[in-house]
């Protein structure tokens, strides 16, 4: 029978170093992680949270400006146009995005002959969407004497290319952020697919049409889905960034209407060398994002089947 001293005895220095040993080949196997972690994200962030609260321009040692770079936000026109602009595409493209990425799903779950391939086909744009090259492409065919105008002009309807006028600029960039819809479509056709049949066929049992089958069993067991792609893509509206700057020249034009937040921000990074006001306006869109990100969290009780009922209800 073990005594107590001979348990104590295995748990004192020697058991706590061979414990220590067995585990150094795991810290090994993490260690090119962990230095990519100190060195690529949290060093950066570090560095840029110092570089927001001081005057940096790359060619001179920063130095501390306190909020100046946060209270010039307040009086820079440019910015309260970056920020209008960025908030009118995310409102525009995302649910347009969810919607046509959801009714192509509930297409495809309809139980289609070469369905992988369709899947493919809808999700490729996805893959390119964010390209240099499909941002040029896009251009093309919407500028002056693009695709589309040559298309309106057979008809005997002369526009302007519409990435050239104000009042069309950004609505070219939702399109192509709604085109871009293969991967949320993806993702509403595995949660269609995990849909019981049987929820389904007593529904149509007890007189349920397809668009009633549709709002009030499918939706509703598919909101876990629809909050999952709203984060995702509220999050990558925000972030959006090549489609403008190759769209618009890296100009954010005509007359800022396509100044996304993130080009204008690279505007006072890279064309003007405020790296101290980048940084701090990059901590402004983090601000922006996890705020956002909150709210759905906070929000999707009151619309997400499955969570906690509300104060007051049952």
């Amino acid at each position: 029978m073990t005594t107590a001293v001979e348990t104590r005895r295995s748990r004192g220095p020697d058991s706590l170093g061979r414990r220590l040993r067995g585990s150094l080949p795991a810290y090994a196997f993490l260690a090119p992680w962990l230095v990519g972690l100190v060195g690529l994200t949290l060093g950066p962030m570090l560095l840029s949270l110092y570089y927001s609260f001081s005057d940096y321009s790359l060619l001179s040692p920063p130095e501390w400006a306190g909020l100046a770079n946060y209270e010039r936000m307040l009086t820079d026109p440019r910015f309260a146009a970056a920020l209008r602009v960025t908030f009118l595409y995310v409102a525009l493209s995302v649910p347009l995005e969810l919607v046509f990425a959801l009714l192509v799903a509930v297409v495809l779950n309809r139980g289609l002959r070469a369905l992988p391939l369709y899947r493919a086909v809808y999700y490729l744009p996805s893959l390119l969407g964010g390209s240099v090259a499909v941002a040029i492409l896009w251009r093309q065919i919407f500028g002056n004497g693009g695709l589309v105008a040559q298309l309106l002009s057979a008809v005997g309807v002369e526009v302007p290319g519409l990435v050239s006028s104000p009042d069309t600029a950004l609505l070219t960039l939702v399109v192509l952020r709604v085109w871009q819809f293969g991967a949320p479509m993806v993702i509403f056709l595995a949660g269609l697919r995990q849909i019981p049949d049987d929820v389904l066929e007593a529904a149509q049992l007890d007189g349920a049409g397809v668009v009633q089958r549709f709002f009030r069993v499918t939706l509703p067991l598919l909101t876990p889905i629809v909050f999952f792609n709203l984060v995702l893509q509220i999050i990558g509206a925000f972030q959006a960034f090549t489609p403008a700057f190759i769209v618009s020249g890296g100009t954010g034009g005509p007359s800022d209407s396509t100044l996304f937040y993130t080009l204008y921000l690279y505007q006072r990074a890279f064309g003007n060398f405020e790296m101290g006001y980048a940084a701090a306006m990059a901590w402004v869109l983090l601000l922006i994002i996890a705020v956002f990100t909150a709210l759905n969290f906070a929000l999707r009780r009151f619309w997400v089947f499955g969570d906690e009922a509300p104060e007051g209800g049952r």
